[in-house]
């Protein structure tokens, strides 16, 4: 190769080598600055994403620690006397609001991460990022509107939880569902009845609860007597009965306070009624009442207070037309 050539082609690979460069400085932006931008934006996603990881699990084992009282029992300040005599039952229903309000809890802010990481991941490529927002919320209005039950059964369903509304082991009415709640989800409640049934109820459906199980509760005894006895030896005689009960070992335990007689509940056709009211512990006032009815049954009749039975009138006619 004559000189001549060798100098065009040097000269051509210098331009090249010095034109190389130049195109790295004057796109050094797009080269570098941007996956340097992205790579920052993934690293620092990662990083909030596991501190809010870390901060809610340490939320839950607060939850659970501060459940347990002095040698390992739990403590509720509110809450079921039943799970305080049960403290597996207690640490069950405990741990269950706690890990899946913490789950819910990951759960949301790890959407809220990613969404909010590949948004600036998109916006550092240069894509515009309105269609794509406008196209995301029609998507998750349809969405929405396919799925409202859905959406309303989870919502109820943490609320439920975060009130602590109901839990394992306590006795509620749901209205068709009464009975033990055996589990508590973020969208079904599982409520096994006095017959053995096991009801799947969606929280979303779920418009009223009475919880039988929490602080306590009452046994109310309607005690039907003649119009002819003495309301004044009724009253000392069922409030008695009462005071009685309370002094039993065996039953004083479950009763919080002396039953008293509240009055008059009604004039019937038969007799007239009168309350007799208790106070109790949670679930124990079912057999507080029975038990309490018997006892009452058997001072009034020591008492020689008569206790009605249904009266009915018969008209007879005679064969001379008249009534008898």
């Amino acid at each position: 190769m004559a000189p001549a050539e060798l100098d065009i082609v040097n000269s051509e690979a210098v331009g090249q080598a010095v034109a190389l460069p130049a195109w790295i400085q004057s796109n050094l932006d797009l080269v570098i600055g941007v996956p340097l931008r992205i790579l920052l934006i993934v690293v620092g996603a990662l990083i909030l994403r596991a501190l809010a990881r870390r901060a809610i699990s340490r939320l839950v084992e607060r939850v659970l620690r501060s459940g347990e009282g002095r040698n390992g029992q739990s403590r509720f300040a509110r809450g079921p006397a039943v799970l305080q005599r049960d403290p597996s039952r207690a640490d069950e229903r405990r741990q269950q609001r706690a890990r899946t309000l913490g789950s819910v809890l990951s759960s949301f802010a790890t959407i809220v991460i990613v969404v909010t990481a590949l948004a600036m991941v998109l916006g550092e490529v240069g894509i515009a990022l309105g269609p794509l927002l406008a196209s995301a919320g029609v998507v998750g209005l349809a969405i929405g509107f396919g799925a409202q039950s859905l959406v309303a059964d989870y919502l109820s369903g943490l609320l439920i939880m975060a009130e602590d509304q109901f839990g394992v082991g306590d006795v509620v009415d749901l209205g068709e569902a009464v009975g033990e709640v055996e589990s508590v989800g973020l969208r079904i409640t599982q409520v096994r009845d006095i017959n053995g049934g096991l009801w799947y109820i969606r929280n979303g459906e779920i418009q009223r609860v009475r919880n039988d199980s929490q602080d306590w509760a009452r046994a109310v005894l309607d005690v039907s007597v003649a119009y002819e006895s003495n309301l004044e030896h009724v009253y000392a005689v069922l409030e008695k009965a009462g005071r009685d009960m309370r002094e039993d070992p065996e039953y004083g335990k479950f009763l919080l306070e002396d039953p008293t007689v509240w009055g008059v509940q009604s004039l019937d056709a038969d007799g007239v009624v009168v309350r007799l009211a208790a106070k109790t512990v949670p679930l124990e006032q079912w057999g507080v009442t029975r038990e309490l009815r018997r006892r009452v049954k058997a001072a009034l009749d020591s008492s020689g207070i008569e206790i009605p039975f249904p009266q009915r009138t018969v008209w007879m006619r005679s064969g001379d037309g008249t009534a008898a």
